[in-house]
């Protein structure tokens, strides 16, 4: 393979949902849905997005001396978006511009990662559908194709409903079924031709 055929495969990842097939036995990824924000040749970053931390919404505006008076704002739950850098926290959000620093997925999701945002959401004046997540998953340079090899992961295209609408415990289930297959046709493990 030629380093131009090898650069096309730069970002094949991004703008999917990975899905934890049912054999991952990481306890940080057991039947994870996580979302690919960027891939490329030096690694991928992505957030999961169907594990609930142990934080609500209200706790991390409070930490950040961000005023939010909104009950229902504040009892929001925060997701665990991954176990790199904990501590830093990443919006997953329907397109609005105007933050810091943002990086659009597709026409119907965006990320952001700065204080601004969350500052706009405790005013009403964020974006319509939004999802706080704590910290990220980060694979290194072949690290998630080869993992993709060893059939640790399945992948379908970034489905906005599954991010936003669906509760958390539906996400895993419903990523699967956007394969055209029954959970009970996925196996643990898979093979090699």
């Amino acid at each position: 393979m030629n380093k131009e055929s090898f650069n096309t495969l730069d970002g094949y990842l991004e703008r999917q949902l990975l899905i934890a097939m049912p054999a991952m036995m990481d306890p940080n990824f057991s039947r994870s849905v996580t979302l690919v924000c960027q891939h490329s040749e030096a690694g991928a970053i992505g957030i999961t997005i169907n594990r609930l931390s142990r934080f609500s919404l209200g706790e991390i505006l409070e930490q950040l001396d961000i005023a939010c008076a909104d009950v229902d704002l504040r009892a929001l739950p925060v997701l665990e978006g991954g176990p790199v850098h904990a501590d830093r926290g990443f919006v997953v959000h329907t397109p609005l511009e105007g933050f810091e620093s943002s990086l659009a997925i597709n026409d119907e999701i965006m990320v952001t990662t700065s204080r601004d945002i969350l500052a706009a959401i405790a005013r009403g004046q964020g974006p319509a559908r939004f999802v706080v997540a704590l910290g990220y998953a980060g694979w290194g340079d072949g690290q998630l194709e080869s993992e993709m090899r060893e059939n640790a992961w399945l992948s379908v295209p970034v489905d906005s409903a599954i991010v936003f609408d669906l509760p958390l415990k539906e996400r895993w289930q419903q990523a699967v079924s956007r394969l055209g297959i029954g959970i009970e046709n996925l196996h643990g493990f898979g093979g090699h031709a």
